[in-house]
């Protein structure tokens, strides 16, 4: 589900990672790899495998693997506690 395969003849095979924007996230080379690593691969990237080309997709993996977009505070508003939530420096990223 959300993995779609193109063949490109003359082109070194690639799994391309895109961003809900369809922006370039990632090329990984799928060259020197098995069947079976690439599978592999797919499955820890968090792509969900169907059971059938025509299964359901529960609604969970609707969007795998793509993670939701973090909500931003502007400005930073205080909590239910009353409390500033603490900021992140500017090269930081919440997800990583």
């Amino acid at each position: 589900h959300n993995l779609e395969m193109k063949h490109l003849p003359g082109a070194d095979p690639e799994l391309v990672l895109l961003s809900h924007r369809y922006e370039e996230l990632e090329r990984i080379p799928l060259s020197d790899m098995t069947r079976e690593e690439i599978n592999q691969l797919v499955q820890e990237l968090g792509f969900y495998r169907k059971e059938t080309p025509d299964a359901p997709v529960p609604e969970e993996f609707q969007f795998a693997p793509a993670k939701p977009v973090p909500t931003l505070l502007h400005p930073q508003a205080p909590t239910a506690d009353g409390k500033t939530p603490p900021k992140h420096d500017k090269e930081e990223h919440p997800d990583l």
